[in-house]
């Protein structure tokens, strides 16, 4: 089973007696929505810092060390549900997955290629870039986190290195197209948290990727609590 898929049903084992409880039956969809919100945010979040281990330092778990739950949080789901569906639209190629409250946005080297051994974007990956900027611009009150992969071949540390600027290539490709530098943050990887078999040139292929947290920033949190106490 995969991992967050064994995440999401931990999830929803723990939240079944909520769902009985006759006082959840006397709420209003909202209500419900938010209360289940809050209680799975917290489960999700204490999951990923007991069991994800190494990989919790990755995307998905940047997206839910930053859960805020409740009506704020479905306040901004519904914010990146929207845009998730857009970063869809304009990157087909993309693995686009909403969890939580933020989304985790994995880019492999059929969008994000670099030239072999160094972190000079190609001209494809620059164009695929161009199709997310619009998107990014749109939805500004997000802070977003780089995290540059590798596969296995070589040696740690170089590649450790070699992800980081990877990361950091993208990140200034991105604030040349006038995005807002503050929103970003860049994380090396290196050869952690693989997602294909790194015995084979298909998987080394795979692994050599680019993910991307998205999750609210201050404004949009302070936001949607406001408009969650209308």
């Amino acid at each position: 089973m995969k991992k967050g898929m064994a995440i999401v049903m931990v999830g929803l084992l723990t939240l079944g007696p909520l769902a009985g409880c006759e006082a959840v039956k006397n709420t209003n969809k909202t209500q419900r929505g938010a209360a289940i919100g809050a209680a799975a945010g917290a489960v999700l979040g204490g999951v990923i810092g007991n069991n994800a281990g190494k990989g919790g330092n990755g995307a998905l778990g940047a997206v839910l060390g930053g859960v805020v739950g409740g009506v704020a949080g479905g306040v901004i789901g519904n914010k990146m549900d929207k845009q998730a569906r857009e970063i869809q639209t304009a990157l087909p190629g993309a693995q686009v997955e909403r969890v939580g409250e933020g989304i985790k946005l994995v880019l492999g080297e059929n969008a994000v290629r670099f030239d072999f051994n160094k972190a000079t974007l190609t001209a494809a990956a620059r164009t695929n870039l161009d199709n997310l900027v619009p998107v990014f611009r749109e939805y500004a009150d997000t802070d977003i986190k780089i995290f540059g992969y590798t596969d296995s071949k070589g040696a740690d540390a170089y590649n450790l290195d070699l992800s980081e600027k990877r990361a950091l290539a993208v990140e200034r490709y991105l604030e040349s197209k006038g995005l807002n530098m503050s929103r970003f943050q860049i994380v090396g990887m290196g050869e952690a948290d693989p997602i294909g078999d790194n015995e084979t040139e298909a998987g080394r292929a795979m692994n050599r990727r680019v993910e991307f947290s998205i999750v609210a920033n201050e404004k949009m949190k302070q936001e949607a609590q406001r408009e969650a106490g209308r």
